[in-house]
Protein backbone atom coordinates (compact mmCIF):
# COMPACT_ATOMS: atom_id res chain seq x y z
CA UNK A 1 0.00 0.00 0.00
CA UNK A 2 1.50 3.51 -1.00
CA UNK A 3 1.94 6.19 1.89
CA UNK A 4 -0.48 9.05 1.67
CA UNK A 5 0.81 12.66 -0.38
CA UNK A 6 0.48 15.60 1.49
CA UNK A 7 1.16 18.90 -0.43
CA UNK A 8 2.06 21.85 1.99
CA UNK A 9 1.83 25.59 0.32
CA UNK A 10 3.85 28.00 1.99
CA UNK A 11 5.78 25.71 3.55
CA UNK A 12 8.79 27.39 4.12
CA UNK A 13 8.37 28.74 7.87
CA UNK A 14 5.97 28.03 10.91
CA UNK A 15 2.60 26.68 10.70
CA UNK A 16 3.25 25.02 7.08
CA UNK A 17 6.94 24.06 7.54
CA UNK A 18 6.12 22.50 11.20
CA UNK A 19 3.09 20.79 9.32
CA UNK A 20 5.33 19.07 6.59
CA UNK A 21 7.42 17.91 9.57
CA UNK A 22 4.65 16.10 11.72
CA UNK A 23 3.24 14.74 8.51
CA UNK A 24 6.37 13.11 7.34
CA UNK A 25 6.56 11.70 10.94
CA UNK A 26 3.39 10.33 10.70
CA UNK A 27 4.21 8.60 7.36
CA UNK A 28 2.66 10.83 4.58
CA UNK A 29 5.26 11.70 1.25
CA UNK A 30 5.50 15.22 1.26
CA UNK A 31 6.01 17.90 -1.16
CA UNK A 32 7.07 21.46 0.41
CA UNK A 33 6.55 24.80 -2.26
CA UNK A 34 7.81 28.66 -0.44
CA UNK A 35 8.66 31.43 -1.99
CA UNK A 36 11.91 31.51 -0.06
CA UNK A 37 13.74 28.29 -1.26
CA UNK A 38 13.08 27.34 2.37
CA UNK A 39 10.15 24.92 1.24
CA UNK A 40 12.58 23.13 -0.97
CA UNK A 41 15.09 22.78 1.72
CA UNK A 42 12.79 20.82 3.51
CA UNK A 43 10.84 18.56 0.90
CA UNK A 44 14.15 17.62 0.42
CA UNK A 45 15.60 16.98 4.25
CA UNK A 46 12.33 15.32 4.68
CA UNK A 47 12.97 13.37 1.71
CA UNK A 48 10.23 13.97 -0.21
CA UNK A 49 9.69 17.08 -2.63
CA UNK A 50 10.73 20.78 -2.77
CA UNK A 51 9.80 23.39 -4.89
CA UNK A 52 10.28 27.03 -4.53
CA UNK A 53 7.23 29.04 -6.32
CA UNK A 54 4.86 31.84 -5.27
CA UNK A 55 0.98 30.86 -4.26
CA UNK A 56 0.36 34.07 -6.01
CA UNK A 57 1.38 32.86 -9.33
CA UNK A 58 -0.75 30.00 -11.05
CA UNK A 59 1.74 28.68 -13.18
CA UNK A 60 3.62 28.03 -10.23
CA UNK A 61 0.64 26.16 -8.38
CA UNK A 62 0.15 24.33 -11.67
CA UNK A 63 3.88 23.11 -11.84
CA UNK A 64 4.17 22.02 -8.08
CA UNK A 65 1.39 19.81 -8.93
CA UNK A 66 2.34 18.66 -12.23
CA UNK A 67 5.66 18.12 -10.43
CA UNK A 68 3.99 16.29 -7.19
CA UNK A 69 2.28 14.29 -10.03
CA UNK A 70 5.46 13.00 -11.36
CA UNK A 71 7.37 11.90 -8.48
CA UNK A 72 4.37 9.91 -6.56
CA UNK A 73 1.44 9.59 -9.00
CA UNK A 74 -0.96 11.18 -6.25
CA UNK A 75 -2.02 13.66 -4.20
CA UNK A 76 -4.04 12.32 -0.67
CA UNK A 77 -4.07 15.87 1.15
CA UNK A 78 -3.24 19.68 0.28
CA UNK A 79 -2.15 22.22 3.23
CA UNK A 80 -3.18 25.58 2.39
CA UNK A 81 -0.41 28.66 4.15
CA UNK A 82 0.25 31.55 3.13
CA UNK A 83 2.22 35.07 4.29
CA UNK A 84 0.87 38.21 5.76
CA UNK A 85 -0.95 40.55 3.28
CA UNK A 86 -1.58 43.76 3.50
CA UNK A 87 -2.26 45.88 6.93
CA UNK A 88 -3.24 49.27 8.34
CA UNK A 89 -6.38 51.48 9.20
CA UNK A 90 -9.46 50.35 6.98
CA UNK A 91 -10.00 53.11 5.33
CA UNK A 92 -6.62 53.48 4.10
CA UNK A 93 -5.81 50.26 2.16
CA UNK A 94 -5.83 51.14 -1.51
CA UNK A 95 -7.20 49.31 -3.99
CA UNK A 96 -4.02 47.33 -5.07
CA UNK A 97 -3.72 46.65 -1.23
CA UNK A 98 -7.37 45.13 -1.07
CA UNK A 99 -6.81 43.26 -4.49
CA UNK A 100 -3.35 41.73 -3.05
CA UNK A 101 -5.39 40.82 -0.22
CA UNK A 102 -7.66 38.59 -2.09
CA UNK A 103 -5.18 36.93 -3.41
CA UNK A 104 -3.19 36.50 -0.67
CA UNK A 105 -5.87 34.81 1.55
CA UNK A 106 -8.57 33.62 -0.75
CA UNK A 107 -7.35 33.35 -4.43
CA UNK A 108 -4.41 30.71 -3.53
CA UNK A 109 -6.96 28.41 -2.07
CA UNK A 110 -9.81 28.63 -5.15
CA UNK A 111 -6.58 28.34 -7.28
CA UNK A 112 -5.01 25.75 -6.05
CA UNK A 113 -8.41 23.34 -5.62
CA UNK A 114 -9.15 24.01 -8.85
CA UNK A 115 -5.72 21.93 -9.74
CA UNK A 116 -5.90 18.83 -7.35
CA UNK A 117 -9.84 18.43 -7.40
CA UNK A 118 -9.53 15.92 -11.13
CA UNK A 119 -6.41 13.74 -9.17
CA UNK A 120 -8.69 13.98 -5.97
CA UNK A 121 -11.66 12.60 -8.08
CA UNK A 122 -9.81 10.13 -10.16
CA UNK A 123 -9.36 9.27 -6.76
CA UNK A 124 -12.61 9.17 -4.94
CA UNK A 125 -10.82 10.75 -1.84
CA UNK A 126 -9.19 13.78 -1.02
CA UNK A 127 -8.26 16.33 2.08
CA UNK A 128 -7.99 20.32 1.53
CA UNK A 129 -6.90 21.99 4.36
CA UNK A 130 -6.80 25.62 5.11
CA UNK A 131 -4.85 27.85 7.32
CA UNK A 132 -7.07 30.79 8.06
CA UNK A 133 -7.55 32.98 11.47
CA UNK A 134 -9.48 34.15 14.24
CA UNK A 135 -10.14 37.24 13.15
CA UNK A 136 -12.81 36.08 10.28
CA UNK A 137 -15.50 35.48 12.47
CA UNK A 138 -14.28 38.06 15.01
CA UNK A 139 -12.76 40.45 13.06
CA UNK A 140 -9.44 42.12 14.12
CA UNK A 141 -8.33 45.67 13.25
CA UNK A 142 -4.79 44.52 13.34
CA UNK A 143 -5.64 41.79 10.44
CA UNK A 144 -7.79 43.45 8.15
CA UNK A 145 -7.97 41.48 4.56
CA UNK A 146 -6.99 38.59 6.44
CA UNK A 147 -10.57 39.33 8.45
CA UNK A 148 -12.64 39.94 5.17
CA UNK A 149 -11.36 37.33 2.53
CA UNK A 150 -11.13 34.53 5.29
CA UNK A 151 -14.61 35.10 6.11
CA UNK A 152 -15.26 34.76 2.20
CA UNK A 153 -13.22 31.66 2.49
CA UNK A 154 -15.11 30.21 5.34
CA UNK A 155 -18.22 30.35 2.46
CA UNK A 156 -16.34 29.05 -0.03
CA UNK A 157 -14.82 26.47 1.95
CA UNK A 158 -18.76 25.18 3.21
CA UNK A 159 -20.08 25.17 -0.91
CA UNK A 160 -16.93 22.90 -1.81
CA UNK A 161 -17.58 20.78 1.13
CA UNK A 162 -21.61 20.85 0.65
CA UNK A 163 -20.76 20.13 -3.64
CA UNK A 164 -17.73 17.19 -3.00
CA UNK A 165 -18.49 15.82 0.18
CA UNK A 166 -20.52 12.47 -2.15
CA UNK A 167 -17.55 12.08 -4.13
CA UNK A 168 -14.81 11.85 -0.62
CA UNK A 169 -13.37 15.01 -1.06
CA UNK A 170 -13.25 17.09 1.68
CA UNK A 171 -11.99 20.57 2.75
CA UNK A 172 -11.72 22.36 6.64
CA UNK A 173 -10.58 25.53 7.78
CA UNK A 174 -7.95 26.24 10.90
CA UNK A 175 -8.59 28.49 12.71
CA UNK A 176 -5.73 29.78 14.70
CA UNK A 177 -4.95 32.90 17.34
CA UNK A 178 -1.97 34.65 18.58
CA UNK A 179 1.38 31.56 17.79
CA UNK A 180 4.34 31.50 19.58
CA UNK A 181 6.75 32.06 16.16
CA UNK A 182 5.01 35.92 16.63
CA UNK A 183 6.65 38.46 19.05
CA UNK A 184 3.98 38.17 22.87
CA UNK A 185 2.46 41.47 23.39
CA UNK A 186 0.97 41.41 27.00
CA UNK A 187 -2.31 42.87 25.58
CA UNK A 188 -2.45 39.40 23.93
CA UNK A 189 -2.00 37.30 25.96
CA UNK A 190 -4.44 39.08 28.35
CA UNK A 191 -7.02 38.19 26.14
CA UNK A 192 -6.03 34.73 25.57
CA UNK A 193 -8.31 32.44 28.35
CA UNK A 194 -5.52 29.90 27.98
CA UNK A 195 -3.33 32.60 29.18
CA UNK A 196 -0.51 32.02 26.70
CA UNK A 197 0.29 32.01 23.18
CA UNK A 198 -0.11 28.47 20.98
CA UNK A 199 2.77 25.80 19.96
CA UNK A 200 3.17 25.58 16.43
CA UNK A 201 3.00 22.15 17.09
CA UNK A 202 -0.50 22.72 18.40
CA UNK A 203 -1.62 23.87 15.28
CA UNK A 204 0.21 21.35 13.30
CA UNK A 205 -1.08 18.20 15.40
CA UNK A 206 -5.01 19.69 14.23
CA UNK A 207 -3.82 20.08 10.29
CA UNK A 208 -2.04 16.58 10.45
CA UNK A 209 -5.50 15.03 11.85
CA UNK A 210 -7.77 17.03 9.19
CA UNK A 211 -5.30 16.04 6.38
CA UNK A 212 -6.04 12.15 7.45
CA UNK A 213 -8.49 9.92 7.28
CA UNK A 214 -8.89 9.53 11.08
CA UNK A 215 -10.97 13.20 9.89
CA UNK A 216 -12.85 11.05 7.01
CA UNK A 217 -16.64 12.52 8.58
CA UNK A 218 -15.55 16.36 9.04
CA UNK A 219 -15.72 18.66 5.85
CA UNK A 220 -16.84 22.20 5.69
CA UNK A 221 -15.46 23.16 9.37
CA UNK A 222 -13.67 26.31 11.05
CA UNK A 223 -11.94 25.04 13.21
CA UNK A 224 -10.30 27.59 16.03
CA UNK A 225 -7.35 26.40 17.74
CA UNK A 226 -6.92 29.71 19.73
CA UNK A 227 -7.14 29.34 23.32
CA UNK A 228 -10.44 30.10 23.93
CA UNK A 229 -9.87 33.77 22.40
CA UNK A 230 -12.79 34.01 20.23
CA UNK A 231 -15.86 34.46 22.12
CA UNK A 232 -18.63 33.37 19.54
CA UNK A 233 -20.51 30.05 19.53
Amino acid sequence: MSKPVSLIVGGGSGIGADSARLLAERGHDVAVMSSSGKGEALGVELSGLGFTGSNLNPDDLAAFVAAAMARFGQIDAVVNCTGHGPKGAVMEISDADWHLGLDYYFLNVVRMTRLVLPVMQAQGKGAIVNISTFAAFEPDPDFPTSAVFRASLAGYTKLFADRYAPEGIRMNNVLPGFIDSLPEKPDRVARIPAGRYAKVRELSETIAFLASDASSYITGQNIRVDGGLTASV
